[in-house]
């Protein structure tokens, strides 16, 4: 039996796909009775190239394959360069080996059916935040200027900056399952919570829920850090015993398992994964919105949740000199834009949009509080924590956001910045957007002072400018 030579292997370039395989030494009478077999007219030299490959594999676009006989015996001691070859690097057997001969496949036109661009809207939020659990009282502390900073209170801090934006109360009661919460970390609670209260605002009854094809349903819902005080946890516990490790610690530390657990609970089948980009994550908002626009679901959990405010937590940003030094006035410590700025202020929490397809929302008399346009993703590739000198990156994402959406800078009426108050960053942000945006006196540079640090700031920020212009929004043109 002879093994397909790879010096001797033939592609049929006829506008189609195929498999078989040829023997290495068939005799001119076994290429005359191959030729045989192919029908009248179809003898012609495209025909003649035949594929080389073992017996039973496939190539995806088959259309049609004429099997003429049975492969013949191999011929050992061959003096051909595929002969020499076998001597000293003998391949490894492909099974038996069989020829096939190849019939044109016809041209088949079919023309793809155009779909209808999907418009994406927001129809829920859900929060857990230092300024409240719902979504009134958070709104509320937002508009009268509450800050959420304040001591932490959570473990002794005296060797750490003693301020933080520290959920003081938080209740699972009716959102997480008893058995689950008391293992989970608090950035899985905070998101599952957040989660399904952005339902509840959704109007996501259990009928309802009943109503969406779960397929069709996803959860993205990033963390930058994810569960870090259970991984912490079990690395104390392991300096006793690997017994009083948390048997959970490990997935319930990944980012992603956040998204997963809340999809089981919902039973979503659809797209779920996590996204961690730091400060960033929140972004992920974008693709959740992608999901919808292409089609691969109607509706989606996104937004992003983060709980650190840990010894290890707070110790690392303090090892790189990020957190503000004021633990005499919590309320004023995070001053972004200000001349006496001298870094951020860590917090905790969790924000989730519930995200449809408009005529899904429509069709359920759901409310809308504004719609999806678009948005880019860059990124800076210059330094881990500095931003770039030029702003580059910040400048190009703005530009490359307003060309795909069509929208005139003239248009932007306000802008939700990074601003962590540190003296390099606030600066170059501050240049880049006056360099795209100019300085139009219609525009607001505005800043969440009581938004916390990586991950979770910007699903709170996006909540919040969600919110703050839900009532700025017509419904009636959906």
């Amino acid at each position: 039996m002879a093994v397909a030579s790879p010096l001797r292997t033939w592609l049929v370039a006829v506008g189609c796909a195929s498999s078989s395989a040829a023997c290495d030494h068939d005799c001119p009478g076994s290429m005359r009775r191959r030729m045989a077999a192919i029908p009248p007219g179809g003898r012609d030299s495209t025909t003649r190239r035949l594929i080389s490959a073992p017996c039973g594999f496939r190539i995806p676009g088959l259309v049609s394959s004429c099997l003429v006989f049975d492969p013949c015996a191999g011929v050992s001691g061959s003096a051909s360069p595929e002969g020499n070859l076998r001597r000293f690097s003998p391949p490894a057997a492909s099974g038996p080996a069989m020829t096939v001969a190849l019939e044109s496949a016809k041209d088949v036109g079919v023309k793809k059916r155009q779909m209808k661009q999907r418009r994406v809207v927001v129809t829920g939020m859900g929060v857990v935040t230092p300024l409240g659990h719902d979504l009134d009282t958070f709104y509320n502390n937002l508009l009268e200027g509450v800050s959420g900073i304040s001591k932490i209170e959570t473990f002794d801090c005296s060797n750490f900056p003693t301020i933080a934006g520290e959920i003081k109360s938080f209740s699972t009661d009716g959102w997480v399952a008893p058995k689950l919460s008391k293992r989970m970390d608090k950035f899985m609670l905070y998101l599952l919570t957040a989660g399904k209260k952005a339902l509840e605002d959704g109007g996501v009854t259990e009928e309802v829920m009943g109503q969406f094809e779960k397929t069709r349903c996803g959860v993205l819902i990033g963390s930058a850090m994810g569960g870090m005080k259970v991984f912490n946890d079990a690395i104390e516990a392991l300096r006793v015993s690997y017994k009083k490790m948390n048997p959970f610690c490990v997935p319930f530390a990944t980012t992603n398992m956040g998204s997963a657990m809340l999809a089981m609970d919902l039973g979503w089948m659809g797209p779920n994964y996590s996204i961690s980009t730091a400060c960033a994550t929140n972004f992920c908002i974008l693709n959740a919105a992608n999901h919808i626009v292409r089609g691969e679901a109607d509706v989606m959990l996104c937004g992003g949740s983060d709980s650190v405010i840990i010894p290890i937590g707070l110790g690392g940003f303090v090892a790189c000199r990020a957190l503000s030094q004021r633990n005499h006035d919590p309320a004023k410590a995070s001053r972004p834009w200000d001349v006496d700025r001298d870094g951020f202020v860590m917090g905790e929490g969790a924000g989730v949009l519930l995200l449809e397809e408009l005529d899904h929302a429509k069709q359920r008399g759901a409310q809308i509080y504004a719609e999806f346009l678009g948005g880019s993703f860059t990124c800076d590739a210059y330094h881990m924590t500095e931003p770039h000198p030029e702003g580059t990156g910040v400048v190009l994402c703005i530009e490359k956001a307003l060309s795909e959406l069509g929208v005139s800078r003239e248009d932007v009426n306000y802008v939700n910045a990074h601003a962590t108050s540190t003296l390099s960053g606030d600066l170059k942000e501050y240049q880049a957007l006056i360099h795209c945006f100019g300085k139009n006196p219609k525009s607001e540079f505005n800043k969440i002072h009581d938004r916390s640090p990586p991950g979770c700031c910007w699903c709170s920020g996006s909540c919040c400018c969600c919110t703050g212009y839900s009532n700025r929004v017509d419904s009636s043109k959906y």
